[in-house]
Protein backbone atom coordinates (compact mmCIF):
# COMPACT_ATOMS: atom_id res chain seq x y z
CA UNK A 1 0.00 0.00 0.00
CA UNK A 2 1.35 3.73 -0.86
CA UNK A 3 0.49 6.33 1.39
CA UNK A 4 0.77 9.19 -0.34
CA UNK A 5 0.77 11.60 2.55
CA UNK A 6 3.76 13.08 3.52
CA UNK A 7 5.40 12.04 6.23
CA UNK A 8 5.04 13.50 9.68
CA UNK A 9 7.26 15.71 11.25
CA UNK A 10 8.34 15.70 14.81
CA UNK A 11 6.42 18.54 15.98
CA UNK A 12 3.28 17.86 17.86
CA UNK A 13 1.08 20.16 15.04
CA UNK A 14 2.28 17.77 13.00
CA UNK A 15 -0.72 15.14 11.17
CA UNK A 16 -0.33 11.40 12.08
CA UNK A 17 -2.41 9.05 10.37
CA UNK A 18 -4.56 7.55 12.53
CA UNK A 19 -4.75 3.84 12.74
CA UNK A 20 -8.47 3.79 11.04
CA UNK A 21 -11.17 5.80 9.11
CA UNK A 22 -14.52 5.23 8.14
CA UNK A 23 -13.87 4.83 4.27
CA UNK A 24 -16.53 5.55 1.67
CA UNK A 25 -18.00 2.44 -0.58
CA UNK A 26 -17.54 4.17 -4.29
CA UNK A 27 -20.55 3.79 -6.67
CA UNK A 28 -20.46 4.12 -10.25
CA UNK A 29 -21.01 7.56 -10.10
CA UNK A 30 -18.12 8.60 -7.06
CA UNK A 31 -15.42 6.05 -8.33
CA UNK A 32 -13.49 8.52 -9.77
CA UNK A 33 -13.95 10.92 -6.71
CA UNK A 34 -12.22 8.16 -4.47
CA UNK A 35 -9.07 7.40 -6.85
CA UNK A 36 -8.20 10.66 -8.70
CA UNK A 37 -5.66 10.92 -5.73
CA UNK A 38 -3.61 7.70 -7.19
CA UNK A 39 -2.47 10.03 -9.85
CA UNK A 40 -2.66 13.36 -7.29
CA UNK A 41 -5.70 14.23 -8.85
CA UNK A 42 -8.96 15.99 -7.55
CA UNK A 43 -11.27 14.61 -9.92
CA UNK A 44 -14.91 16.49 -9.30
CA UNK A 45 -17.87 16.27 -11.78
CA UNK A 46 -18.21 18.57 -14.21
CA UNK A 47 -21.19 19.49 -16.96
CA UNK A 48 -19.89 19.83 -20.04
CA UNK A 49 -23.72 21.32 -20.93
CA UNK A 50 -23.25 24.44 -19.09
CA UNK A 51 -19.18 24.55 -18.14
CA UNK A 52 -20.14 24.38 -14.04
CA UNK A 53 -18.03 21.50 -11.54
CA UNK A 54 -21.05 19.77 -9.05
CA UNK A 55 -20.39 17.83 -6.14
CA UNK A 56 -21.69 15.42 -5.01
CA UNK A 57 -21.16 13.59 -8.07
CA UNK A 58 -24.20 11.83 -10.19
CA UNK A 59 -25.67 10.81 -13.36
CA UNK A 60 -27.29 14.70 -14.05
CA UNK A 61 -25.99 18.20 -13.71
CA UNK A 62 -28.43 19.90 -11.18
CA UNK A 63 -27.88 23.06 -12.70
CA UNK A 64 -29.05 22.48 -16.40
CA UNK A 65 -30.14 18.63 -16.26
CA UNK A 66 -27.41 18.06 -18.76
CA UNK A 67 -26.37 14.24 -18.89
CA UNK A 68 -22.98 15.11 -20.37
CA UNK A 69 -21.20 15.10 -17.21
CA UNK A 70 -17.93 13.25 -16.23
CA UNK A 71 -15.04 13.81 -13.99
CA UNK A 72 -12.16 16.26 -14.32
CA UNK A 73 -9.27 17.45 -12.43
CA UNK A 74 -9.52 21.06 -10.65
CA UNK A 75 -6.52 22.67 -8.65
CA UNK A 76 -7.30 21.03 -5.70
CA UNK A 77 -6.54 24.60 -3.17
CA UNK A 78 -10.00 25.36 -1.20
CA UNK A 79 -10.63 28.10 1.32
CA UNK A 80 -11.98 27.19 4.58
CA UNK A 81 -15.98 27.91 4.71
CA UNK A 82 -16.68 26.86 8.20
CA UNK A 83 -15.15 24.07 11.04
CA UNK A 84 -15.72 22.42 13.92
CA UNK A 85 -13.15 20.70 16.35
CA UNK A 86 -13.91 17.48 17.20
CA UNK A 87 -12.82 16.31 20.84
CA UNK A 88 -15.11 13.30 21.04
CA UNK A 89 -13.44 9.59 20.52
CA UNK A 90 -16.04 8.41 18.29
CA UNK A 91 -13.90 6.74 15.76
CA UNK A 92 -11.60 3.88 17.71
CA UNK A 93 -8.05 4.15 16.34
CA UNK A 94 -9.55 8.10 15.14
CA UNK A 95 -8.51 9.79 18.56
CA UNK A 96 -9.49 13.62 18.89
CA UNK A 97 -8.98 16.20 18.61
CA UNK A 98 -9.17 16.87 15.03
CA UNK A 99 -11.06 19.46 12.34
CA UNK A 100 -13.65 18.28 10.10
CA UNK A 101 -14.38 21.23 7.93
CA UNK A 102 -16.07 22.45 4.89
CA UNK A 103 -13.91 23.60 2.39
CA UNK A 104 -15.35 26.04 -0.99
CA UNK A 105 -13.10 25.15 -4.06
CA UNK A 106 -11.18 27.76 -5.35
CA UNK A 107 -12.20 26.47 -8.79
CA UNK A 108 -15.69 26.93 -7.90
CA UNK A 109 -16.66 28.42 -4.77
CA UNK A 110 -20.07 27.03 -4.59
CA UNK A 111 -19.05 23.10 -4.97
CA UNK A 112 -17.88 22.22 -1.10
CA UNK A 113 -16.34 19.28 0.08
CA UNK A 114 -16.51 17.96 3.76
CA UNK A 115 -12.75 16.98 4.95
CA UNK A 116 -10.07 17.31 7.60
CA UNK A 117 -8.04 20.25 7.53
CA UNK A 118 -4.75 18.72 8.99
CA UNK A 119 -0.97 20.19 9.64
CA UNK A 120 -1.84 23.45 11.32
CA UNK A 121 -2.36 23.94 15.20
CA UNK A 122 -5.95 23.83 15.76
CA UNK A 123 -6.20 27.38 16.90
CA UNK A 124 -4.40 28.66 13.94
CA UNK A 125 -7.76 27.16 11.67
CA UNK A 126 -9.80 29.73 10.36
CA UNK A 127 -13.06 30.53 8.29
CA UNK A 128 -10.99 31.79 5.26
CA UNK A 129 -7.68 29.74 6.08
CA UNK A 130 -6.50 28.73 2.09
CA UNK A 131 -5.58 25.38 1.85
CA UNK A 132 -4.83 22.49 -0.15
CA UNK A 133 -5.23 18.81 -0.99
CA UNK A 134 -3.06 15.76 -0.76
CA UNK A 135 -4.65 12.21 -0.51
CA UNK A 136 -4.09 9.45 1.75
CA UNK A 137 -4.73 6.18 0.59
CA UNK A 138 -6.60 3.27 2.35
CA UNK A 139 -7.19 -0.64 1.48
CA UNK A 140 -10.78 -1.23 0.66
CA UNK A 141 -13.32 -2.13 2.61
CA UNK A 142 -13.92 -6.13 2.00
CA UNK A 143 -16.67 -5.89 -0.74
CA UNK A 144 -17.12 -6.72 -4.64
CA UNK A 145 -14.56 -4.11 -5.93
CA UNK A 146 -12.32 -4.42 -3.13
CA UNK A 147 -10.22 -1.41 -4.81
CA UNK A 148 -8.36 1.10 -2.54
CA UNK A 149 -9.47 4.78 -1.58
CA UNK A 150 -7.64 7.48 -1.84
CA UNK A 151 -9.27 10.38 0.75
CA UNK A 152 -8.74 13.81 -0.08
CA UNK A 153 -7.33 15.84 2.77
CA UNK A 154 -6.17 19.80 3.27
CA UNK A 155 -3.65 21.11 4.65
CA UNK A 156 -2.73 24.65 4.35
CA UNK A 157 -1.65 26.02 0.99
CA UNK A 158 1.93 26.75 0.47
CA UNK A 159 2.92 30.20 -0.88
CA UNK A 160 1.22 31.48 -3.88
CA UNK A 161 2.81 33.98 -6.84
CA UNK A 162 3.50 37.10 -5.16
CA UNK A 163 4.30 35.30 -1.98
CA UNK A 164 0.90 35.58 -0.65
CA UNK A 165 -0.56 32.49 1.72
Amino acid sequence: MTDTSSPAPASSQAYARPERRLLPQPTAESAAFWTGGRDGKLLISHCRGCGHFFHPPGPVCWRCRSTDVGPEPVSGRATVATYTINRQPWIPGYPPPYVVAMVELADEPDVRLITNIVDIPLDEVRVGLEVEVFFEQWPAEPGPDDAPVWLPLFRPATATVGGAR
